[in-house]
């Protein structure tokens, strides 16, 4: 039997991508739902007034795959249900909602070493219009990034989500040649982040004799608290920048949020310098002014660190450090969160290695031990 002539091949459609909405208060609950109803490849299948519901929804419907999860609510709380909930589903993405306290932005560190993925700041109840729209972007951000790939029509994306890389169809190209002694050491990071952060600096020597420059991705109140964590987790002394802060050797400097962090002066003598310009690749902070400023002091002297997020951050700044002569190191795809701007950098041909995320602590130093050419 011959095909007709209008006969098309069948093509399976993507499935809109399914969330569930955890929240004790009616009013954010419908208000997050009104943020993504519009959106055709979003659909809100479920929505449970706490953590133990949540847990019971998900066993009944464990398609869902995302998860915006309030963290305080009574009867059980979000933090206690993130082990239950990835016990139900360990590939459940989990997005922690919650208003910028200092009390509700630790919970939420700890609820990422939890397994929760990421955070979302939420509005308060006296905030403007202009923090509410934010709020409702950011979220719209991460559940297209977070989401699985074959779930997300990426056209219908935000622009502000760049398309996640695809998987290359060849080798991805490396830098090669001889790789300088770094006189300091940038990472950046956003989704996944303070996570691959900890395990980077836990496996760091705490006495590598140079500088540590880190912008990560996260909003005021978040970044003191980081800083605190990770210097009793790994052992470093990290510290929230601030502005004429003298650069030191042995010192991690984390960029705080809202603010750009750069730097100036000479490799001897640098001076943290905070602006709060217009936001860069959407953020503030943002990786590649960091980075910028940073090859005006070290020049090929500088080692660079991309670790998981979405976006695109940083790439442009990698391109200058490659251009000075110095290397960048990518956590690669299997090991991220999200393998945007790891992703971004290597798909650029920008990197000396891409590495699993336990590796690139060693490949540092191997590089400040002289190992690597």
């Amino acid at each position: 039997m011959s095909q007709t002539a209008d006969a098309q091949p069948f093509k399976a459609e993507k499935r809109p991508i399914q969330v569930m909405l955890v929240d004790d208060s009616a009013v954010v609950r419908g208000m997050i739902r009104r943020y993504l109803d519009p959106k055709t490849d979003i659909e809100v299948v479920a929505t449970s007034s706490n953590g133990e519901i949540a847990v019971a929804t998900l066993k009944r419907n464990p398609d869902i795959d995302l998860i915006v999860l309030d963290i305080e609510m009574p009867v059980m709380d979000g933090l206690t249900a993130i082990p239950l909930l990835l016990e139900v589903k360990p590939d459940i993405k989990i997005v922690m909602a919650s208003t910028l306290t200092e009390r509700n932005a630790d919970i939420s560190l700890r609820a990422l070493a939890a397994g929760a993925t990421d955070y979302v700041a939420k509005p308060s109840s006296g905030a403007g219009l202009s923090t509410a729209d934010d709020f409702k972007r950011e979220l719209i951000e991460k559940i297209y990034s977070l989401a699985p790939t074959n779930r997300v029509n990426r056209s219908s994306a935000p622009k502000s989500v760049s398309p996640v890389p695809q998987r290359p169809r060849g080798p991805v190209a490396l830098q090669a040649g001889v790789v300088a002694k770094p006189a300091a050491l940038a990472i950046g990071s956003s989704t996944g982040g303070p996570q691959a952060l900890t395990r980077v600096l836990t496996d760091l020597d705490s006495t590598i004799g140079i500088p540590i420059f880190i912008t990560q991705h996260m909003p005021a109140t978040f970044t003191a608290l980081l800083a605190k964590h990770l210097t009793r987790d790994t052992g470093h002394n990290v510290v929230e920048a601030t502005d004429g802060q003298p650069v030191e050797r042995n010192m991690a400097f984390l960029a705080p949020g809202d603010f750009h962090m750069t730097i100036e002066g000479s490799p001897t003598a640098g001076v943290i310098k905070l602006t709060q310009g217009p936001k860069v690749n959407f953020c503030r902070p943002s990786v590649d002014p960091m980075l910028q400023s940073l090859v005006k002091v070290y020049g090929r002297s500088l080692l660079t660190v991309i670790l998981t997020g979405m976006g695109h951050d940083g790439r442009d700044g990698c391109q200058e450090v490659v251009a000075a002569g110095g290397a960048v190191l990518a956590q690669d795809e299997a090991s991220s969160v999200v393998w945007g701007m790891p992703g971004a950098v290597a798909e650029a041909g920008l990197c000396r290695q891409i590495l699993d995320l336990s590796a690139i602590s060693p490949a540092i130093h191997k590089i400040l031990g002289g190992a690597m050419t």
